[in-house]
């Protein structure tokens, strides 16, 4: 009797365990924001850092504005939906969106293997560089001159794995410091606790350009980069209808308004 109750119990352990292991794998193997369920919701949720201008960040008013804030939202109400932003912490932006907190990143994100690994993306819509600024005042002229100095960027960054390939220049540097974004960096810059700061070149003279700043950009470049939008992997209709609607933006000149609004030219990959 007691052997039969044992034999009984380890049987309802196994298939509990069965049953268990199936509905996990349901679960992570389900698509989740594909085209469909984002027009039934009747919104898509954008990733962002809210500090990064002029692709995403804070007017006066409080409210997120932007360059990418601009399509994002063009590409939504061609998409028949609305759009949403949530701003989050951009060293771990890559997880919100994998962990479904997010339903794609649409804030200046660089193109590279690594992500590519992680996540899928959109076609390229902005080819970029990462630059390095330092006060007008300095006598910094080269990436040589650097030698023994402190260099800012943004952590999680593209600038940071720019500055990471170049090992050269890297050891060469007294103490490279890491902010949770660009504008920390450039303040620093400018008081003076800094003697350069590693940015991605649009953001860097935007900076310069719009908030009149006593900067200046030098003449070499760490790498070159592209911009697109971060999606899931798995959420490959949407990708393809996004896809869509941005060349459709491009076709017709929207997006090239849209891209002289902020930057005065039009800075879109054709």
């Amino acid at each position: 009797m007691k052997k039969n109750m044992i034999i009984l119990i380890t049987l309802l352990m196994s298939v509990s365990l069965i049953i268990s292991g199936c509905g996990k794998n349901k679960s992570a193997t389900t698509t989740k924001n594909s085209l469909e369920e984002i027009k039934e919701q009747g919104y898509f949720v954008v990733g962002l850092d809210d500090n990064f201008p002029p692709m995403g960040f804070r007017s006066e008013s409080g409210e997120i504005v932007g360059f990418d804030i601009d399509l994002a939202k063009e590409a939504a109400k061609r998409l028949g939906v609305d759009v949403k932003f949530k701003p989050v912490d951009w060293d771990g932006v890559i997880l919100s969106l994998k962990n479904g907190n997010i339903d794609v990143i649409w804030n200046g994100l660089t193109v590279t293997e690594k992500r590519k690994e992680q996540i899928a993306f959109s076609n390229v819509y902005v080819a970029n560089r990462q630059a390095i600024i330092v006060r007008k005042d300095s006598e910094i002229k080269t990436t040589e001159d650097l030698a023994e100095s402190v260099v800012g960027l943004q952590m999680g960054s593209s600038s940071e794995q720019a500055l990471k390939s170049n090992q050269e220049l890297s050891k060469s540097l007294k103490n490279i410091r890491k902010y949770s974004n660009n504008v920390e960096a450039l303040l620093d810059l400018r008081a003076g606790r800094i003697d350069a700061v590693v940015i991605d070149e649009i953001v860097g003279r935007y900076y310069i350009t719009k908030k009149k700043a006593d900067y200046k950009v030098l003449d070499q470049y760490l790498a070159e980069e592209d911009y697109a939008v971060g999606i899931r992997k798995e959420d490959n209709e949407f990708r393809e209808e996004l896809n869509k609607v941005l060349d459709e933006m491009k076709e017709d000149g929207t997006a090239a308004k849209i891209s002289e609004k902020w930057f005065s030219e039009d800075i879109l990959v054709k």
